[in-house]
């Protein structure tokens, strides 16, 4: 593990992870056994200090990870009409582990969502401008992305909390549904919209580097660049399914059929690629994690 500035050996990393049952929670704890980083997942609710005061004290980590929310089932419409369970967990939820972490002295690095801005006359759809960590949310057409933008401006009070801005995350296991292509593969109709995306399997190790460097403040934890719909699943044709095709239809169409509006933006990620140099643009790392030769999970049959 190296050692401290006196010479004594450094504290071995110890993190505590929520969200057990999630998809990125799922992935973390898988890292951090092939890292052979010892961890935990909490077992108290969000909401409740009492339990994550509790955790903090049994288990006593060097670092924490927030990776529960709601974003709702099948999707985030679900949140338009469950308003209350979605301030519950996004925003009381997050406040009060962020509050306990800084009482502890801990570092709380927090999974939260780029899906807080849209194109602007200021970010043009295809100009390459994206936004940058200080611009405000600009995004507020559905009630999830409601919530996440609230509780970003209040976390910028708790200087112990690193927010990860996740945007359409995409994982090289094409059978999960919470996947940003197996999504869109299955729906009937797309729009085809050039956007901001979270590879993960890249950016997930970066997240567990980043809590390794103490690194505080929001990141855009987006692949530099954008890359639209169709480009994705012309990806997919051509890497993994020959036959496969698609419909699109325009955002006024899509409109009929969701609830809420989505968001649709470039994020800037000049901030992470000058911590992390080595970070691929977003179709080298579809190319490389998902669908290339080294491609780490195979495609169910």
């Amino acid at each position: 593990m190296g050692s401290s500035s006196n010479g004594s050996p450094a504290k071995p990393f110890k993190f505590l992870i929520y969200g057990k049952t999630g998809w990125i929670g799922g992935l973390l704890g898988k890292l951090c056994e092939s890292q052979g980083i010892q961890y935990t997942y909490g077992s108290g609710r969000l909401e409740s200090r009492q339990t994550l005061v509790a955790d903090l004290d049994a288990i006593k980590p060097t670092h924490v990870f927030n990776a529960a929310g709601v974003t709702g089932r099948p999707n985030v419409d679900w949140c338009e009409s469950h308003k209350v369970e979605t301030i519950r967990t996004n925003v009381v939820g997050t406040l009060t582990l962020a509050d306990v972490c800084r009482e502890k002295g801990l570092i709380l690095i927090n999974y939260a969502t780029g899906c807080i801005f849209e194109y602007d006359s200021g970010h043009q759809l295809g100009s390459g401008v994206g936004f940058k960590e200080e611009d405000s949310p600009n995004f507020i057409g559905s009630f999830y992305s409601k919530t996440k933008a609230m509780v970003e401006e209040l976390l910028k009070n708790y200087e112990n909390v690193c927010t990860l801005r996740v945007r359409m995350p995409i994982s090289s296991d094409l059978t999960n549904p919470r996947n940003f292509i197996t999504k869109i593969s299955r729906y009937d109709k797309v729009v085809d919209i050039p956007n901001s995306m979270t590879i993960l399997d890249e950016l997930l190790p970066i997240s567990i580097e980043m809590a390794k460097r103490n690194l505080t403040g929001i990141y855009n934890f987006t692949n530099p660049g954008c890359v639209s719909h169709n480009e994705i699943l012309e990806m997919y044709r051509d890497y993994i399914e020959p036959s496969f095709t698609w419909k699109n239809f325009n955002l006024e169409e899509q409109a009929k059929v969701i609830i809420a509006p989505r968001s649709n933006n470039e994020l800037d990620a000049i901030k992470l690629k000058t911590e992390f140099p080595e970070l691929l643009s977003i179709k080298e790392s579809l190319i490389k994690y998902v669908f290339g030769p080294n491609r780490t999970t195979p495609v169910a049959a």
